[in-house]
């Protein structure tokens, strides 16, 4: 028997804390691929500085891979001890582990434990963002009416977008601030350390939370996993849906994400010619006009279902993304070549290009909100209340942290071997379109399912 519905004002402070939180991790993990640059010039050999980024790329890229065991430990955890102390876990060792790089020493004082310690806190950041992210949205989802869980929980899906803008946002405010030479001696700890305030605000916030009603109720009457873990992944009817969750949406989302919000940066500032400052508020710009579609689109997949617009964000990503990045291309070397410079307004013949840019890079969110928006419904909607923050939590986190989180790495590699600017786009094509392909044949809608406990 379903337990009583939450009244809104619950489901609201309940949204409420769990974005905030889930923002902040958000907010940590992206501070290291916004400072990449920066970061390779201080924890590597500074004689070759491409070798350098696409190593910290690497390191970058390790926090993603690791998120499927983070994904595997806590999730066990959250289904058998509970979402709410599983995720006050999360938080404090994302929290933790994102202060310390800001006191790391560079690569000049301590030589190679620089780049190692830099990679030990990027695998705990890693770690902790996989257990996150699925007791976030899973918490919510048990908060919110069946009819409407599509919307509720596309307020989990802005955090990531926004803890990205926020990371931005902060480093672009201590860039200005402390001047560009300042900044990249020691001002780029400062977005670092200070995390520690908003992880400590958040874990305040959630410490009063109470624990989800379904997963409260299934304690109460005994139904709970004992092993989620064999329950997910051992038995076959359940072991398909993780696979068909993974390759027929979350992997073709997980790399329209990266591509849309990390690798369009990079493309700016390494390919195109951009500037740090100009490169940066070009994305943030996009960012913030985007990030009301992932309600729309949440919110829509309420009434047509998730399943078409999670895979037609993926198949407009695969038909536009060259045409795209070619006017990327064209509109950052005029952006350029009109003298726009870190610290400086762009001239008056920047303008356009600078318009065209943030308008190239505003569809590409936009196609992330597609994606995004709706998949945190699709997943809980997959798994009985038992196993539902296991069994979610692995599919997301391969395809957001492996199939998504190489796409800056896979991609700049591609750019750099082949010369060819747009090589990198091959990556992401081609997943997006195996992700069309597989969850045309394979995915079933359950929009609008039950989540009642067993």
């Amino acid at each position: 028997m379903h337990p009583a519905q939450p009244p809104r004002s619950v489901i609201w402070r309940v949204i409420g804390a769990a974005s905030a939180g889930t923002l902040i991790e958000w907010y940590d993990f992206y501070l290291f691929g916004s400072l990449a640059t920066i970061l390779g010039a201080k924890f590597f050999p500074g004689d070759d500085p491409t070798a350098g980024f696409l190593k910290t790329l690497a390191i970058f890229a390790s926090g993603f891979i690791v998120r499927p065991f983070g994904a595997i430990v806590f999730g066990r955890l959250g289904d058998v001890v509970g979402r709410k102390h599983t995720f006050l876990v999360t938080l404090l060792l994302m929290g933790g582990s994102t202060f310390l790089i800001g006191l790391l020493p560079g690569y000049a004082e301590i030589g190679v434990l620089a780049p190692l310690g830099l990679t030990v806190l990027r695998l705990v950041q890693g770690l902790a963002l996989g257990g996150e992210y699925g007791g976030a949205a899973t918490y919510v989802a048990e908060h919110a009416p069946d009819a409407r869980r599509g919307f509720y929980t596309s307020f989990i899906q802005t955090t990531a977008t926004l803890g990205l803008f926020a990371s931005l946002g902060v480093i672009l405010a201590c860039r200005q601030s402390l001047g560009k030479d300042a900044f990249e001696e020691w001002g780029w700890r400062i977005p670092f350390l200070l995390s520690i305030v908003l992880v400590l605000f958040s874990y305040w916030i959630r410490v009063r939370m109470e624990e989800s009603p379904l997963f409260a109720s299934a304690k109460r009457n005994g139904t709970l996993s004992r092993n989620p873990i064999a329950e997910s992944f051992g038995k076959p009817e359940n072991r398909r849906l993780v696979l068909i969750a993974l390759f027929g949406a979350v992997a073709g989302q997980g790399v329209v994400w990266y591509t849309g919000q990390f690798y369009a940066l990079f493309f700016l500032q390494r390919v195109a010619g951009v500037e740090f400052v100009p490169s940066n508020l070009i994305v943030v710009a996009a960012l913030l006009l985007a990030t009301p579609f992932f309600v729309l689109f949440g919110s829509l997949s309420d009434r047509i279902g998730r399943k078409p617009i999670i895979l037609t964000g993926c198949l407009l990503a695969a038909l536009l993304y060259v045409p795209i990045y070619q006017g990327m291309m064209h509109f950052g070397q005029q952006f350029a070549a009109a003298g726009a410079s870190a610290g400086q307004g762009p001239a008056d013949d920047a303008t356009f290009p600078a318009v065209m840019l943030v308008a190239l890079v505003f569809v590409q969110v936009l196609l992330v909100t597609m994606v995004y928006g709706p998949i945190a419904a699709f997943l809980v909607e997959l798994f009985p209340t038992r196993i539902r923050y296991t069994s979610m939590s692995l599919p997301y986190h391969i395809g957001n942290g492996v199939f998504g989180g190489l796409t800056p790495y896979v991609a700049s590699l591609l750019v750099e071997r082949t010369g060819n600017p747009y090589a990198g786009l091959a990556y992401p094509i081609t997943i997006a379109l195996a992700t069309v392909v597989v969850g045309v044949l394979l995915v079933k809608e359950r929009r609008g399912v039950s989540l009642a406990a067993e």
